[in-house]
């Protein structure tokens, strides 16, 4: 799939992913993994919004939700919320389980706001050209 997604023959794809890992170019490993097929096929995106915007506060979100798994990206941001999280989990009655469990119990968190994502329309690893 790496090959055909940057325009180049198979066989010099390993050697050339191999010469722009070291330069930074690629972080990791450059596949997507399939979410819905490792089971977590309930995808949403939360708008969280802080009471405060003081550093102690970003950093103790920021720590906090990067302990839980369910968080795969998380963005600061600015306008009407500070952060942008995309969460993955099995069911709804995970996603509530996350919500009143994990989420609105983070000290400093005034406000949020899910959404969920009906169909992918476009995703790519990274901006290529």
């Amino acid at each position: 799939a790496l090959p055909h997604q940057v325009g180049v023959l198979p066989s010099p794809c390993p050697r050339r992913v191999k010469r722009l890992a070291p330069a930074g170019y690629i972080r990791g490993h450059p596949d997507l993994l399939h979410e819905q097929q490792l089971g977590f096929g309930f995808r949403f995106f939360v708008s969280a919004r802080l009471d405060k915007q003081l550093a102690e506060r970003l950093v103790n979100f920021e720590a906090t939700i990067c302990q839980w798994p369910e968080v795969v990206a998380c963005w600061l941001k600015n306008g009407r919320f500070d952060y942008l999280l995309r969460v993955a989990v099995t069911d709804l009655h995970e996603f509530e389980r996350f919500l009143t469990a994990n989420l609105t119990r983070i000290n400093g968190v005034a406000s949020i706001e899910s959404s969920i994502p009906l169909r992918r329309v476009k995703e790519r690893a990274a901006r290529l050209v």
